[in-house]
């Protein structure tokens, strides 16, 4: 869908004067990232368009998360539990495929940032610009100011917080173990709150190894709810991991920037 300016006005009004569709419709196209003004996506209901400008609504397929920041250079979205960030096939199996496709449509590459494990959910950055995910992957270790989790665990924690210290080996069934002779890990966690079946906590780290939180809780006998990896057998059909908070420094802007999705409501409810 195509349009040309012929006054001036801001994108929101203009849209709605000219196109037949309900405002719901056209807040969702600046939502989700479907305008775009000489070729230049427009999210902002206050960008003024002026005469002769080129307007194109491309619509594309709705995602089944949700992307909570998108600007010319990178994407972050709440990862679903039970989701891969990327997978070794091309069907549409993982996080990254999904956004491959989603973003095909309007002739946008795609490029990983980081990951979280299949089974957690929360925050992931992908990039649009291999120069930037260069960029935010060359750095990631200083860039990163804050990585923090919400986890629900097995048991009443009776240590309200702790810094773990551990160093951390993968061996060839890739399962992750603590060996002197492996990489550090640094866990600290709050209990948030606690009854006497389970603990919910608030989990900060300062290193980014595989599996590493899961590890940590394993090792104070207070695995996740739902971890099959590292857990106890039990009834839950989610891993209770979720990654809610993230501090980086984002060079674009020179500045930190926050990214944050709620804790899911099955968090809460356990307890």
């Amino acid at each position: 869908m195509k349009l040309i300016v012929s006054k001036q006005d801001n994108i929101y009004n203009y849209l709605i004067s000219n196109l037949n569709v309900k405002k719901t419709k056209i807040k969702q196209y600046l939502k989700y990232g479907d305008v775009f003004v000489n070729n230049n996506l427009v999210y902002k209901h206050s960008y003024l368009v002026k005469e002769n400008d080129i307007i194109e609504i491309k619509e594309k397929n709705r995602l089944s998360f949700d992307i909570i920041y998108e600007d010319k250079y990178i994407v972050v979205v709440n990862k679903p539990s039970g989701l891969l960030c990327v997978s070794d096939d091309k069907s549409n199996n993982s996080l990254y495929n999904m956004l491959r496709e989603y973003y095909n449509s309007i002739n946008i590459k795609i490029y990983v940032v980081h990951r979280l494990d299949k089974d957690t959910s929360g925050i992931v950055i992908f990039s649009k610009s291999i120069k930037v995910r260069n960029m935010l992957q060359d750095n990631w270790n200083n860039y990163v100011k804050l990585r923090e989790y919400y986890a629900v665990v097995h048991g009443k924690v009776n240590k309200k917080s702790d810094r773990i210290v551990q160093y951390l080996k993968t061996n060839k069934l890739n399962i992750v173990y603590v060996s002197k002779d492996g990489k550090l890990a640094v866990t600290n966690y709050d209990v948030i709150k606690s009854n006497s079946n389970y603990s919910v906590l608030k989990i900060n780290i300062e290193t980014g190894r595989q599996n590493q939180i899961r590890v940590a809780l394993k090792s104070i006998d207070h695995p996740i709810l739902g971890d099959r990896k590292y857990g106890i057998k039990d009834e839950f059909d989610r891993l209770y991991l979720h990654a809610s908070k993230l501090v980086i420094y984002y060079p674009i802007l020179k500045k930190d920037i926050e990214f944050r999705v709620d804790v899911p409501n099955e968090f809460n409810n356990i307890m």
